[in-house]
């Protein structure tokens, strides 16, 4: 998932994109407790795709508050 593409979306689409990853990340770590192998690179790949919808939604949520000045 790329940054530019998070910018082009909306609030409620980033919010539901963001509990999607969250979703996946608790799979994740319940395929490890269980003893299931996942890739060991998914759960760094998820961790980033987080990191970068909480990045996108502040941008965003910045710049609304920045208008209302």
């Amino acid at each position: 998932m790329d940054a530019k593409e998070l910018r082009a979306k909306s609030a409620a689409e980033l919010t539901d994109e963001l509990l999607k990853m969250r979703k996946e990340q608790f799979a994740l770590r319940m395929q490890r407790a269980t003893g299931q192998a996942p890739k060991p690179d998914q759960f760094q790949k998820v961790r980033r795709n987080i990191a970068r919808l909480k990045t996108v939604q502040r941008e965003v949520s910045k710049a609304g508050a920045g208008d209302k000045k």
